[in-house]
């Protein structure tokens, strides 16, 4: 009997100790050198914009902005707001209006143009903003003026309407071909004969009214934590090229997402990505 136990209790130890050190992800900051979650919370209150990265169904990002949006809202109170990727400007008023209470959640969720991933990933941080009166931006431009964008470039946007013109960055739209993510974006998805140029334009156009309506409610001292896919403000370019644009001596900090196949260390590939970088396993659940 007691040999049996001994083989039974040899067997258990190294699937215990694998168990034990099982990461889901590991924060490092620009360098490469390994933080914690705290650190992060305390530096972000000290900036005016918190840019946070994400890769859109991983759900350590969306954890961890939930997460960060209870810490902060809990240390500076009324100062906080919220802003979104996911919500387009032309729907502030509904957005609005529920965060208000003046419409009930089955319409705001079958009137407003939401994510397919809204429910699993942004519907909580979306609720808490409800429940406690923060402020919340719909920041991205209606996706069918970045598509006449991608069609006919920037000089498509001249045939809106004023009230169409509300709903973007002013014109002309900042844009500057040279900096690295646009041109790796036309790179890469060129293809002999097809290679379009309004590309990068679509993506810029959509930087600039995120940076847009970030700019137009940073006001009386206040702190928004901004959501978005990491690729908008990832490397200092996106959002943040355009918000220094808008105000270069504002405090912004960022926040990117990688996936890579062991959270141990950060690959030299992701270094300088931002000032914190939420590294998530490989193999992590996907919310879609």
């Amino acid at each position: 009997m007691k040999t049996i136990l001994t083989i039974i209790l040899l067997l258990n130890v190294p699937i215990t100790t694998i168990a034990q050190h099982k990461k889901a992800y590991q924060l490092f900051d620009a360098y490469g050198n390994k933080t914690t979650y705290h650190k992060m919370a305390e530096q972000a209150i000290n900036n005016d914009i918190i840019l946070f990265g994400e890769i859109h169904n991983n759900p350590i990002s969306h954890w961890l902005q939930y997460e960060l949006t209870k810490d902060i809202h809990n240390k500076i109170g009324k100062k906080f707001l919220l802003g979104a990727e996911m919500f387009e400007s032309d729907n502030q008023l509904i957005l609005n209006e529920y965060l208000k209470g003046l419409i009930p959640e089955r319409n705001f969720e079958a009137e407003a143009k939401l994510w397919n991933n809204y429910k699993t990933d942004y519907k909580t941080i979306v609720k808490y903003a409800k429940e406690n009166s923060i402020s919340f931006i719909a920041s991205n431009i209606p996706r069918r003026y970045a598509a006449m964008v991608n069609r006919g470039g920037f000089e498509a946007l001249e045939a809106l309407s004023d009230k169409a013109l509300t709903y973007i960055a002013p014109l002309p739209v900042m844009y500057d071909p040279e900096l690295p993510g646009y041109k790796r974006m036309l790179e890469m998805t060129q293809m002999p004969g097809h290679r379009n140029e309004n590309l990068p334009k679509a993506q810029a156009v959509k930087d600039a009214t995120m940076a847009h309506f970030i700019q137009n409610n940073i006001k009386n001292d206040a702190i928004m934590l901004h959501l978005h896919g990491a690729y908008h403000s990832n490397n200092y370019e996106g959002i943040v090229w355009h918000l220094n644009k808008l105000d270069e001596d504002q405090k912004i900090m960022t926040i990117s997402t990688v996936e890579q196949s062991t959270v141990d260390k950060l690959d030299s590939s992701n270094q300088g990505l931002a000032y914190f970088i939420i590294v998530v396993t490989e193999t992590m659940t996907k919310t879609y």
